[in-house]
């Protein structure tokens, strides 16, 4: 017995409250202290590996130089291969437009001086249909004849200026019909009976021109009376 109470170990005495929670408290400090001390050596041994462009530093740098990459703008000569690609299409689109603005009023002129040329034809075969008589002694370029309402009349082309006229013998007014007229003759088909010289038909053909296009229309009347 003597022999084991040899052998065992001292007995702490026992501390009282306060001296406890003191010990308590020191004995936590210092483990907290050396944590933080092991925490300050890792990230310390972690920034020197970012700073030295170890695995961590890596996707940093592929996204900076992603955002580098994104940021560049164009080059002086990139901007004026630019510009002269831009002004060479502008231009093709201009001449285009430009055409197409003259091909437009060149017809409109076209169908406006074929128009009015066409009304002219009209208004004379409707007259010679129905008229009184013809004068089969006048020029090719001008018709004489007596309406069914008995007005004496003359359509008349002047190369002069290029217009045909519409006259009233009676009182000798003239009044413009259609211009842009280029060229006109009236053909007419003449007969004789009992020593009567008559027309029978007359044939117009008018040609006008705009620009430097030219239509050439034509129309044919006869004359009813005379048919027998």
């Amino acid at each position: 017995m003597k022999n084991m109470t040899n052998k065992t170990h001292p007995v702490r005495p026992r501390l009282d409250a306060p001296q406890e929670r003191e010990r308590s408290q020191k004995i936590r400090g210092s483990y907290v202290s050396q944590r933080d001390s092991a925490s300050k050596r890792s990230r310390s041994k972690r920034g020197a590996s970012d700073s030295s462009g170890g695995p961590a530093a890596r996707p940093k740098l592929a996204r900076l130089w992603k955002i580098a990459k994104h940021k560049t703008g164009f080059t002086v000569a990139e901007l004026l291969i630019a510009l002269a690609i831009s002004a060479i299409l502008l231009a093709a689109v201009a001449v285009a437009i430009n055409g197409s603005a003259i091909n437009y009023q060149e017809n409109e002129n076209m169908f406006k001086a074929i128009n009015n040329a066409r009304q002219a034809l009209f208004r004379m075969t409707t007259q010679l249909r129905t008229a009184d008589a013809v004068d089969p002694n006048a020029i090719t370029t001008e018709c004489s004849f007596f309406t069914a309402t008995g007005e004496d009349i003359t359509y008349q082309y002047r190369s002069a200026d290029n217009k045909l006229y519409l006259i009233t013998n009676s009182d000798g007014q003239e009044y413009v019909l259609c211009d842009n007229v280029t060229a006109m003759t009236f053909t007419k088909n003449i007969v004789t009976e009992d020593a009567i010289t008559k027309v029978k038909s007359v044939q117009i053909v008018m040609t006008v021109q705009s620009g430097d296009t030219s239509r050439t229309i034509a129309s044919a009347a006869v004359v009813r009376r005379n048919l027998n």
